[in-house]
Protein backbone atom coordinates (compact mmCIF):
# COMPACT_ATOMS: atom_id res chain seq x y z
CA UNK A 1 0.00 0.00 0.00
CA UNK A 2 1.59 3.40 -1.10
CA UNK A 3 1.78 5.84 1.33
CA UNK A 4 1.20 9.68 1.18
CA UNK A 5 1.37 12.80 3.03
CA UNK A 6 -0.91 15.23 2.93
CA UNK A 7 -2.88 18.33 4.74
CA UNK A 8 -6.51 18.73 4.82
CA UNK A 9 -9.69 19.75 6.19
CA UNK A 10 -12.31 17.26 7.37
CA UNK A 11 -15.90 17.98 5.70
CA UNK A 12 -18.13 15.08 6.77
CA UNK A 13 -17.70 11.57 8.69
CA UNK A 14 -20.01 8.58 7.99
CA UNK A 15 -20.42 5.34 10.24
CA UNK A 16 -18.69 2.42 8.96
CA UNK A 17 -18.85 -0.68 10.67
CA UNK A 18 -19.15 -0.80 14.36
CA UNK A 19 -16.08 1.06 15.44
CA UNK A 20 -14.63 2.71 11.90
CA UNK A 21 -15.62 5.92 10.41
CA UNK A 22 -15.49 6.98 6.18
CA UNK A 23 -13.43 10.58 6.49
CA UNK A 24 -14.01 13.28 3.64
CA UNK A 25 -11.21 15.27 3.34
CA UNK A 26 -10.68 18.24 1.48
CA UNK A 27 -6.98 18.49 0.97
CA UNK A 28 -4.16 20.57 -0.25
CA UNK A 29 -2.14 18.52 -2.61
CA UNK A 30 -4.89 15.75 -3.87
CA UNK A 31 -7.77 17.76 -3.66
CA UNK A 32 -11.61 15.58 -2.56
CA UNK A 33 -10.16 12.43 -0.60
CA UNK A 34 -12.29 9.68 0.94
CA UNK A 35 -10.27 7.79 3.49
CA UNK A 36 -11.58 5.43 6.66
CA UNK A 37 -10.40 6.12 10.07
CA UNK A 38 -10.20 2.19 11.62
CA UNK A 39 -11.21 2.05 15.44
CA UNK A 40 -11.95 6.36 15.47
CA UNK A 41 -15.41 5.25 17.27
CA UNK A 42 -13.53 3.43 20.04
CA UNK A 43 -13.16 5.35 23.53
CA UNK A 44 -9.29 4.97 23.03
CA UNK A 45 -9.09 5.79 19.73
CA UNK A 46 -5.81 6.95 18.51
CA UNK A 47 -7.04 9.80 16.55
CA UNK A 48 -8.73 11.40 19.45
CA UNK A 49 -10.78 14.02 17.84
CA UNK A 50 -9.12 14.96 15.34
CA UNK A 51 -10.53 13.79 12.57
CA UNK A 52 -14.00 15.84 13.56
CA UNK A 53 -15.96 18.02 11.12
CA UNK A 54 -14.09 21.39 10.34
CA UNK A 55 -10.99 20.00 11.67
CA UNK A 56 -7.47 20.74 10.07
CA UNK A 57 -4.94 17.85 9.78
CA UNK A 58 -1.73 16.85 8.96
CA UNK A 59 -2.04 13.26 7.42
CA UNK A 60 -0.26 10.27 6.45
CA UNK A 61 -2.47 7.95 4.12
CA UNK A 62 -2.08 5.13 2.51
CA UNK A 63 -3.76 4.47 -1.16
CA UNK A 64 -6.79 1.81 -1.65
CA UNK A 65 -8.85 0.45 -4.52
CA UNK A 66 -12.34 2.43 -2.90
CA UNK A 67 -10.78 4.79 0.08
CA UNK A 68 -7.65 5.50 1.22
CA UNK A 69 -6.93 4.68 4.85
CA UNK A 70 -5.41 7.52 7.61
CA UNK A 71 -2.82 6.15 8.99
CA UNK A 72 -1.60 9.00 10.94
CA UNK A 73 -3.22 12.66 12.10
CA UNK A 74 -1.99 15.42 14.05
CA UNK A 75 -3.39 18.49 14.17
CA UNK A 76 -2.84 21.82 12.79
CA UNK A 77 -5.82 23.89 13.19
CA UNK A 78 -8.46 22.83 15.53
CA UNK A 79 -11.54 24.81 14.26
CA UNK A 80 -13.91 22.36 15.13
CA UNK A 81 -14.16 23.28 19.22
CA UNK A 82 -14.79 27.31 18.40
CA UNK A 83 -16.88 26.52 15.43
CA UNK A 84 -18.76 24.40 17.23
CA UNK A 85 -19.09 25.69 20.25
CA UNK A 86 -20.53 29.29 18.32
CA UNK A 87 -23.99 28.36 16.79
CA UNK A 88 -23.80 31.55 13.96
CA UNK A 89 -20.26 29.98 13.09
CA UNK A 90 -21.37 26.28 13.08
CA UNK A 91 -24.21 27.17 10.64
CA UNK A 92 -22.05 28.82 8.47
CA UNK A 93 -19.42 26.56 8.62
CA UNK A 94 -21.79 23.89 7.29
CA UNK A 95 -22.49 25.76 4.41
CA UNK A 96 -18.78 25.79 3.30
CA UNK A 97 -18.73 22.54 3.41
CA UNK A 98 -21.47 21.35 2.30
CA UNK A 99 -21.10 23.87 -1.01
CA UNK A 100 -17.53 22.42 -1.21
CA UNK A 101 -18.35 18.68 -0.83
CA UNK A 102 -21.70 19.30 -3.60
CA UNK A 103 -19.17 20.98 -5.84
CA UNK A 104 -16.09 19.09 -6.25
CA UNK A 105 -16.87 15.34 -7.32
CA UNK A 106 -14.27 14.29 -8.41
CA UNK A 107 -11.29 12.60 -5.94
CA UNK A 108 -7.71 13.07 -5.96
CA UNK A 109 -7.68 15.94 -8.37
CA UNK A 110 -5.53 19.02 -6.66
CA UNK A 111 -7.45 22.35 -6.25
CA UNK A 112 -5.04 24.39 -4.36
CA UNK A 113 -7.06 27.54 -4.68
CA UNK A 114 -9.88 26.25 -3.23
CA UNK A 115 -8.08 25.00 -0.28
CA UNK A 116 -7.02 28.19 0.23
CA UNK A 117 -10.71 29.67 0.12
CA UNK A 118 -12.08 26.97 1.94
CA UNK A 119 -9.26 27.22 5.24
CA UNK A 120 -9.49 31.10 4.70
CA UNK A 121 -13.25 31.37 5.65
CA UNK A 122 -12.93 28.60 8.52
CA UNK A 123 -10.51 30.48 10.34
CA UNK A 124 -12.27 34.02 9.61
CA UNK A 125 -15.14 32.19 11.61
CA UNK A 126 -12.72 30.83 14.24
CA UNK A 127 -11.16 34.34 14.32
CA UNK A 128 -14.73 36.44 14.55
CA UNK A 129 -12.99 38.51 11.66
CA UNK A 130 -16.81 39.12 9.77
CA UNK A 131 -20.42 38.38 10.15
CA UNK A 132 -20.95 34.16 10.05
CA UNK A 133 -23.36 34.86 7.81
CA UNK A 134 -21.34 36.23 5.01
CA UNK A 135 -18.64 34.95 5.77
CA UNK A 136 -19.98 32.09 4.01
CA UNK A 137 -22.13 34.07 1.29
CA UNK A 138 -19.21 35.17 0.16
CA UNK A 139 -17.13 31.64 0.28
CA UNK A 140 -20.08 30.40 -2.29
CA UNK A 141 -19.87 33.25 -4.27
CA UNK A 142 -16.30 32.78 -4.97
CA UNK A 143 -15.73 29.04 -4.65
CA UNK A 144 -18.22 28.57 -7.51
CA UNK A 145 -16.09 31.86 -9.21
CA UNK A 146 -13.15 29.34 -8.99
CA UNK A 147 -15.18 26.59 -10.15
CA UNK A 148 -15.72 28.90 -13.72
CA UNK A 149 -19.28 30.17 -12.65
CA UNK A 150 -18.53 33.72 -11.45
CA UNK A 151 -21.85 36.47 -11.70
CA UNK A 152 -21.85 39.01 -14.14
CA UNK A 153 -22.36 41.72 -11.52
CA UNK A 154 -21.09 44.87 -13.14
CA UNK A 155 -23.01 44.82 -16.90
CA UNK A 156 -26.85 43.57 -18.21
CA UNK A 157 -25.93 40.07 -19.24
CA UNK A 158 -28.24 41.04 -22.07
CA UNK A 159 -27.10 44.45 -23.42
CA UNK A 160 -24.24 45.35 -21.52
CA UNK A 161 -25.21 48.65 -20.02
CA UNK A 162 -23.64 49.34 -16.66
CA UNK A 163 -26.60 51.37 -15.48
CA UNK A 164 -30.25 50.87 -14.35
CA UNK A 165 -29.59 47.15 -13.70
CA UNK A 166 -32.39 46.21 -11.57
CA UNK A 167 -32.65 42.26 -12.60
CA UNK A 168 -31.01 39.15 -11.69
CA UNK A 169 -31.01 36.06 -13.06
CA UNK A 170 -28.90 32.47 -12.13
CA UNK A 171 -29.62 31.00 -15.40
CA UNK A 172 -28.90 33.99 -17.54
CA UNK A 173 -25.40 34.08 -15.80
CA UNK A 174 -26.17 37.83 -13.63
CA UNK A 175 -27.77 40.84 -13.73
CA UNK A 176 -30.13 42.57 -16.55
CA UNK A 177 -31.30 46.44 -16.50
CA UNK A 178 -34.76 47.48 -16.70
CA UNK A 179 -35.37 47.13 -20.62
CA UNK A 180 -33.93 43.51 -21.25
CA UNK A 181 -34.66 41.39 -18.08
CA UNK A 182 -36.10 38.26 -19.23
CA UNK A 183 -39.34 36.75 -17.57
CA UNK A 184 -37.52 34.30 -14.88
CA UNK A 185 -35.18 37.59 -13.90
CA UNK A 186 -36.03 38.61 -10.83
CA UNK A 187 -35.66 42.07 -9.32
CA UNK A 188 -33.05 43.29 -6.94
CA UNK A 189 -32.78 46.50 -5.32
CA UNK A 190 -29.32 48.73 -5.66
CA UNK A 191 -28.31 48.07 -2.05
CA UNK A 192 -28.87 44.00 -2.27
CA UNK A 193 -26.80 44.65 -5.42
CA UNK A 194 -23.84 46.72 -3.52
CA UNK A 195 -23.54 44.03 -0.67
CA UNK A 196 -23.85 41.17 -3.74
CA UNK A 197 -20.90 42.17 -5.85
CA UNK A 198 -18.95 42.90 -2.33
CA UNK A 199 -19.60 39.52 -1.27
CA UNK A 200 -18.33 38.32 -4.83
CA UNK A 201 -15.17 40.37 -4.00
CA UNK A 202 -14.86 39.61 -0.50
CA UNK A 203 -14.65 43.54 -0.29
CA UNK A 204 -15.13 43.36 3.81
CA UNK A 205 -14.93 47.04 3.76
CA UNK A 206 -18.30 47.64 2.18
CA UNK A 207 -19.61 44.49 4.23
CA UNK A 208 -18.23 44.63 7.62
CA UNK A 209 -21.22 46.90 9.70
CA UNK A 210 -23.65 46.21 7.09
CA UNK A 211 -26.95 44.53 8.10
CA UNK A 212 -27.41 41.24 5.93
CA UNK A 213 -29.33 41.67 3.06
CA UNK A 214 -31.95 39.26 2.35
CA UNK A 215 -32.17 39.73 -1.40
CA UNK A 216 -29.02 39.39 -2.03
CA UNK A 217 -28.79 35.94 0.94
CA UNK A 218 -31.60 34.78 -1.43
CA UNK A 219 -28.96 36.12 -5.30
CA UNK A 220 -26.56 33.57 -3.27
CA UNK A 221 -28.32 30.32 -2.40
CA UNK A 222 -30.39 30.36 -6.22
CA UNK A 223 -26.89 30.64 -7.77
CA UNK A 224 -25.55 28.30 -5.52
CA UNK A 225 -29.07 26.08 -6.12
CA UNK A 226 -28.41 26.27 -9.94
CA UNK A 227 -25.19 25.81 -10.55
CA UNK A 228 -24.63 23.03 -8.02
CA UNK A 229 -28.16 21.32 -9.41
CA UNK A 230 -29.01 20.77 -5.84
CA UNK A 231 -30.06 23.45 -2.88
CA UNK A 232 -27.28 24.12 -0.42
CA UNK A 233 -29.56 22.59 2.22
CA UNK A 234 -27.56 24.41 5.17
CA UNK A 235 -28.29 27.69 3.67
CA UNK A 236 -31.82 27.54 4.62
CA UNK A 237 -30.82 27.17 8.16
CA UNK A 238 -29.40 30.85 7.44
CA UNK A 239 -32.84 31.79 6.63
Amino acid sequence: MALYRDEGVVLTTTKLGEADRIITLFTRDHGKVRAVAKGVRRTKSRFGGRVEPFMRVDLLLGEGRTFDTISQAESIAAYAGAISGDYEAYRAANVIVETLNDLVTSEHEPAGAQYRLLVGALNALVQHRHDARMIAESYVLRALALAGWRERLGSCVVCGRTDDLTHISAPAGGVMCLTDHTPEAKPIGALALTQLRALAEGDWAVLDGAEPDPHAARAVEEWARYYLERPVRSMRLLD
